[in-house]
């Protein structure tokens, strides 16, 4: 089926937002000592995770924009509420997307 730009912004932000977790576990214990033996690791890492958020934000902030939502709200959940208020207004605004013109409601 083919992907709307709104679903593209959506996917494109999930990803970042992977990532960004992904940078927040290296930092958590088991791999703590591993994260910051290096300081090359340890700056990599934190850049990858800044990287990541920005990213996400930006493509969430699309995805509401190509949505017809408001940018302002989700921004503010997904920044203030992080990471849980991401996935939530990842989840919403997936879950919200409009049907395709000449779709047959659902029975």
């Amino acid at each position: 089926m083919h992907e709307t730009p709104a679903q593209r912004a959506l996917t494109a932000s999930t990803a970042a937002l992977v990532v960004a977790v992904a940078c927040i576990a290296m930092f958590l214990p088991p791999l703590v000592d591993h994260t910051v033996r290096s300081v090359l690791r340890t700056v990599f890492v934190g850049l990858a995770l800044t990287a990541g958020l920005v990213l996400h934000w930006a493509y969430l902030a699309i995805a509401a924009r190509r949505l017809g939502r408001s940018v302002a709200g989700w921004l503010a959940l997904s920044v203030l509420l992080p990471p849980l208020g991401s996935a939530a207004a990842l989840m919403v605004l997936g879950g919200s997307r409009a049907e395709p013109e000449g779709a047959l409601p659902a029975a």
